[in-house]
């Protein structure tokens, strides 16, 4: 059976590919140094075909070290958010695009085994653009130094394959979100943020006037396009839109989760953030024709789980 190799795997999007992967009976070599992710997502894996392996993506020698024997490689290892780059564009062009090079070389080092490499890309390459949907064919107009540094790995991914014939595959998340997603950190994404605000007694922080529009993507639609890119034949040296194909308004989303946990909260308003796109929505044709993606978890049904999640260790916390 294929051995899959995924780093960032105790992360938020890393550690539900994991946990896809070991329950289908698969061995698995999560790489992470823990920064952002944590041992907690997949302590409940322990005992069965995982292997956890502490570094950094940065570290070229470990990185091919613990690779080796490895079929699939899912790199979703990255420094996220478009604040903390701006922030530190330094150490985020060093983990997102320096790091996607060690891991290319080190999937080329191990030709012998690795079949084919998906990179978690993101939505953010496209910027600011007035044009909706968004489709691959599009130019990037990246406005943040995350975003150069996604789509700096895209286009490592695609020389690989043009030059060396290692199979790459480029998946461009749209604000994907879930269980797990972590809402304690000074990056955190908007719908954890929202959630943890109203299950206590805060309000909802609104960055902007709230108008502003996102295409929100539940982490199992994500985890399905993983699994898909490693097997279809035509995706190899494409790069695909992950979303639901559908947008909400920041105000909305807000208003959406209120109404899931029974409050009404009025939002804070605060100045906009630099690097920070207005409007968000993807064309999922290409995805659908080449990897046979369908949205399996739509909007409404994937906030009702993840606040229900949220409530849940909430609850457990206070206990």
């Amino acid at each position: 059976m294929s051995k899959h190799f995924v780093t960032g795997g105790a992360g938020f999007i890393g550690s539900h590919i994991v946990e896809r992967l070991v329950g289908d009976g698969y061995d698995v070599t999560v790489f992470d140094d823990f920064s952002t992710g944590r041992y907690d997502n997949i302590a409940h894996l322990e005992g069965r075909k995982l292997t956890v392996v502490e570094g950094d993506v940065r570290d070229e020698k470990a990185v091919t070290k613990a690779m080796k024997g490895s079929h699939y490689v899912f790199h979703q290892a990255a420094l996220p958010s478009v604040s903390r780059s701006v922030d530190d564009p330094q150490t985020s062009h060093d983990v997102n695009m320096g790091g996607t090079l060690n891991i290319l070389q080190a999937a080329r080092a191990n030709k012998r085994t690795v079949k084919r490499l998906i990179y978690a890309s993101s939505s953010s390459v496209y910027g600011d653009t007035p044009t909706l949907p968004k489709v691959e064919t599009m130019a990037t107009q990246p406005m943040s130094p995350y975003a150069v540094s996604k789509l700096g790995g895209e286009n490592y991914c695609r020389a690989f394959f043009l030059s060396y014939g290692l199979e790459t595959v480029a998946l461009r998340y749209f604000n994907v979100f879930g269980p797990r997603q972590d809402p304690e950190s000074a990056y955190a994404a908007v719908i954890p943020l929202f959630t943890k605000a109203m299950l206590g007694r805060g309000k909802p922080m609104i960055y902007g006037d709230g108008k502003q529009t996102r295409d929100f993507t539940h982490i199992d639609n994500v985890v399905d396009a993983n699994l898909a890119a490693c097997t279809s034949t035509k995706a190899p040296g494409n790069v695909f839109n992950v979303a639901c194909g559908s947008r909400v308004t920041i105000a909305g989303l807000a208003n959406m989760i209120g109404e899931l946990l029974g409050v009404s909260r009025e939002p804070r308003m605060k100045p906009a953030r630099p690097g920070d796109v207005r409007h968000s929505l993807a064309d999922t044709a290409r995805a659908e024709e080449f990897l046979s993606y369908r949205v399996r978890v739509d909007l409404r049904q994937g906030l009702a789980r993840t606040v229900e999640w949220y409530r849940e260790q909430a609850e457990a916390a206070s206990a």
